[in-house]
């Protein structure tokens, strides 16, 4: 379905497109993410031990989390999301799970790019690897979330794939050059970065 226009109504995004009429509610604990200051730190995914080879790192919606060299990064139920995930010349790598919403708690998607940029920190970077629903996200998702918007503000939504936006947008959120960032539109389910 092409997707027309997209609206925040302060509880639910009306999609418009086809004349079709797609609302997503939010469900009862849509006030509570929209009052929700910095993310709860106790749900971060934490850092696994360096020198654990076979250390998997367990990222949900809204998280970042790293492994040391030799580890993967584990990102269940990869559906309307994005994953980021930067590999560091050390062989360590950092993820972000990027959500179209916010889960309570967790990051927003205005959130999810400083949050990882910090904890990558200066270290060096080799690559940054994009996945996951690339036709599901606008580049303005990660600089103005769709929560951020008033009642009644149009939101946007992308007519088409915009992987070169998304990797630009990735690039600058990261401070790293655009070569630097892949995308790569994905099926749903589960993703593991090894």
């Amino acid at each position: 379905m092409l997707i027309r226009r997209a609206r925040w109504t302060g509880s639910k995004v009306v999609v418009a497109g086809l004349g079709a009429l797609l609302a997503t509610q939010l469900g009862a604990a849509g006030g509570a993410w929209a009052a929700a200051g910095a993310p709860v730190a106790a749900a971060r995914g934490e850092r696994a031990a360096a020198g654990e080879p076979s250390a998997v790192a367990r990222i949900t919606e809204g998280q970042v989390a790293e492994v040391g060299p030799g580890g993967a990064l584990f990102y269940p139920s990869v559906t309307s999301c994005l994953t980021i995930s930067v590999r560091l010349r050390n062989g360590g790598k950092v993820g972000a799970h990027a959500s179209l919403f916010q889960v309570p708690g967790e990051y927003r998607s205005d959130q999810i790019l400083p949050a990882l940029r910090d904890r990558v920190g200066s270290r060096a970077v080799a690559t940054v690897e994009v996945k996951g629903a690339v036709g599901a996200w606008h580049p303005d998702y990660f600089t103005t979330a769709i929560e951020s918007h008033g009642p009644g503000d149009e939101v946007p939504f992308p007519a088409v794939p915009d992987p070169e936006g998304l990797a630009r947008a990735v690039a600058r959120g990261l401070g790293l050059p655009r070569g630097a960032v892949t995308v790569e539109d994905v099926p749903d389910g589960d993703l593991t970065v090894r």
